[in-house]
């Protein structure tokens, strides 16, 4: 499987893909981190087109159109406050990548880029978040062959090679 994920330090906004997955808060309508820029970048028909979803729960996602994204497609995936593992915050984020992957599969999407989902403002620990990131995407990648490609993408050589780290012990 390493073959099929590669991580990436980038501008998820800017990579060409089917579909990126936005880190994003319940509502939906943007907030601050990977979840701006990307609302930025894509311009105001995202968020008009995310108020008629009508939110999204912790661990769900939704799709919507990239707009002004090179991607095709925005997958939100709601991911948890960290609250030291005492509110179910591991399983509702492994939830965030099966249920993105998921929709990719239904919207016949081939390639995907995932954000550090929950990593930033709501603080879930980068080496658990991303373990369980690659165990999650694994085991449905085994299941579901139709996607070719899935990025991890992260901004800042310290993430990048704490992710590479984490990969190599999970792919030896």
């Amino acid at each position: 499987m390493k073959h099929i994920v590669e991580i990436l330090n980038a501008d998820i906004t800017k990579i060409t893909v089917d579909a990126i997955v936005n880190a994003a808060n319940n509502s939906l309508t943007g907030g601050g981190g990977v979840d701006g820029a990307i609302h930025h970048a894509a311009g105001p028909q995202l968020r008009e087109y995310c108020i008629t979803l009508k939110g999204c729960a912790t661990g769900k996602a939704k799709i919507t159109p990239g707009f002004n994204l090179p991607a095709k497609f925005v997958i939100h995936a709601v991911g948890p406050v960290w609250n030291n593992g005492t509110g179910d915050e591991e399983k509702l984020l492994a939830l965030c990548y099966q249920n993105s992957l998921q929709l990719a599969v239904e919207n016949n999407i081939k390639t995907i880029a995932f954000p550090c989902i929950s990593t930033g403002a709501y603080r879930f620990p980068f080496d658990k978040a991303a373990a369980i990131a690659l165990t999650t995407i694994d085991a449905f990648l085994k299941n579901n062959p139709s996607i070719e490609k899935v990025y991890l993408v992260v901004f800042g050589e310290k993430d990048h090679k704490n992710y590479e780290r984490i990969l190599n012990r999970f792919y030896p």
